[in-house]
Order: C-alpha cells, then structure tokens, then sequence
C-alpha cells in the first residue's frame, strides 16, 4: 500500500518538478545569455566615444606625472582635449606638459600643489575659473612604503593625515570645484580611481584600503545623484598596473602597462558605473567578489601583505647593516 501512495505521489509531482526544472534552467540561460552580451558590449564593443571634446574643450588630471595618471592624461590629450596637469612638482609638471604639448598639438596648463595640504582648493578653483571642463580625473593617491600593522606605520599621525588628504579630500575637494559647471550644461564626466583594495579590506594596507573603499562609495553615490543631469561619474578600481606606486617593473596580462590599462578602461566609460577597467581584472573581481567568501580574501591577503612585510624589514635590515659596515671602514 505505501510502496503505490509513493508510487501515485512521484507521478503527480512529475509535471511541477519538470515545469520547475525547465523554468531554471531557462532563467539561467537568460542570464547567461545576457551576461554574455553585456560582456561583449563592454570588452568587444566598447569604443570610449563618449569621451571627446564635445563634453568640454578641456580634462582635469591629478597626479598627472607618473604612472596611470600621466596615461590618463596622454589619452586624453590624443582624444582632443586641452590638458590640466595638476601634481607636486613643477618640474615634472614642466616635461609632462611639453611632451603633450609637443606629441598631441594641444594647449596644457600646469598647477603644482601638494594634495597633502588642505589650503591649496583656492589657488586650484583660481586657475580652473573660465575652463570649460568636459573631464575630471581624480586620480592623485598615495599608498603604502610596505605593508604595515596599523599601530607600527611610522610617524603614523601625519601619515593618517597625509592620506586622508590625498586620498579622500581630494577627490570631494575637485569634484566640487568641477561638477556645478559640468551641471550646468548638462554633460561632462568624473573617473575617480579607487583599487582593487577598496572592493575588500586588505589587512596591514589599513588605511589605504579603507581610503579606496571611500572612493567608490562616494562614486557610486555621485552617480546616482547626477546622472539624470548628463554626468557621467565612474568608479575605477584596477588590480596591479606596472607603476612606480606598486613596483612592478615587468609587464604582463594581469599587471599591464599604464598605457595599456588606461586605453582599455577609457572604453568602458558610459558602460560601466564600476569598473575594474580591463578584462583580465575583471575576471579577478568577479572571482574575488562573487565566488570567493570574502573571509578568504582577507585572510589571503592579509598573508600575502605580512609575507612582504617581512620581506621588506629583512631587506631594510640588511641595508642598514651594509651602510653602518661602510662607515666604519671609512
């Protein structure tokens, strides 16, 4: 008697657990399908024409000296845009400006500030008064020496204030400067770079971790806000790029050259609110935010950063020893 009640209940649970089955399997392909699509749309399609001179004559570029910013700015300045270089150091400043100047065959202009100073926003808003800016990248960030527990960072009072500074006020200070103009014709874009950092938080990069996560917040909050007037708000978060920043010399697929990361993400503006910025990065996003537990990632990173700490206070160790050494024989 059970044996033909179980027999008579699988029969009629039959057609349902079909019915289920066949709705999931298309929902996932659905979603595949459109994964697909929005995947080529980003990495096979995009194009980056959004950017041209059409949202402004000129771009904005902090930290415009070295490594991926000086790229940004070079791309740019490809693209048409009469360029503001903003950095440190006037000399740098001086070379980045001529070699723009000299390759591209458009105007540029140079302020040097330190963005670890919070009284520099007039002298900025000064220079900035009459341009009409179509592109503002915030890119100016400082890291790490080596990586660090949070109560062994050296002079780690001024460092807390130097990044925050850099890292964070900036990038509220420039959009401010930038954004009511942008606002008022309705169209212009803001690339904030966050990292890679800022997706998770990377014990022993402490602060920097957390100072990036504060970039894409404000990004992906900004673009909520504005996005109904025109603007284009972008949150850029690149895994390792060969820079002076990240001493990577060599280049390969996952650690590009400035150039080659900048080129890729242009294309994504427009596309992407967030964005890793170049394909072989987002893979290693999508595979640390959405299959990994993020208490993996943090302990692995978290690893990896006390393994280089090490490394580097036995290799500092070993230079002081080597220089102590040298002037005792002299």
């Amino acid at each position: 008697m059970s044996c033909m009640f179980v027999e008579e209940t699988l029969r009629r649970a039959e057609t349902p657990l079909f019915w289920v089955g066949a709705l999931t399997v298309a929902c996932l392909s659905v979603w595949l399908l459109y994964r697909l699509l929005a995947g080529i749309r980003i990495w096979v399609l995009g194009n980056g024409k959004l950017l041209s001179p059409r949202l402004g004559k000129w771009a904005v570029v902090t930290g415009a000296t070295d490594g991926i910013g000086k790229s940004y700015a070079e791309e740019l300045a490809r693209r048409g845009f009469a360029m503001v270089l903003i950095s440190r150091t006037q000399l740098k400043l001086n070379r980045v400006a001529k070699s723009i100047e000299e390759q591209f065959r458009v105007p540029t202009k140079t302020i040097a500030v330190d963005f670890g100073k919070i009284d520099i926003y007039s002298k900025i808003e000064e220079e900035l008064d009459g341009l009409e800016i179509g592109v503002l990248v915030n890119n100016v960030g400082v890291s790490y020496a080596y990586p660090e527990y949070y109560l062994q960072i050296p002079d780690l009072e001024n460092f807390i204030t130097n990044m925050i500074n850099v890292n964070m006020t900036s990038l509220c200070q420039m959009t401010r400067l930038v954004l009511p103009r942008m606002v008022e014709r309705s169209k212009g874009a803001i690339l904030n770079i966050s990292s890679a950092s800022g997706m998770f938080p990377i014990p022993l990069l402490t602060v920097y971790s957390s100072t990036k996560a504060f970039v894409d917040f404000f990004s992906r909050c900004l673009q909520e806000e504005y996005r109904r007037q025109g603007i284009i708000v972008q949150s850029v978060l690149p895994f390792f790029v060969a820079t002076k920043m990240t001493r990577i010399r060599t280049p390969t697929l996952d650690k590009p050259t400035p150039e080659r990361y900048v080129a890729a993400e242009l294309n994504t503006v427009g596309l992407q609110t967030q964005t890793n910025g170049y394909f072989p990065h987002a893979v290693m996003g999508w595979v640390t935010t959405r299959l990994v537990p993020s208490s993996i990632v943090i302990s692995l990173g978290a690893r990896m950063n006390r393994l280089q700490r090490t490394g580097y206070l036995q290799r500092r160790k070993l230079r002081e020893q080597r220089n102590g050494t040298s002037l005792k024989n002299e």
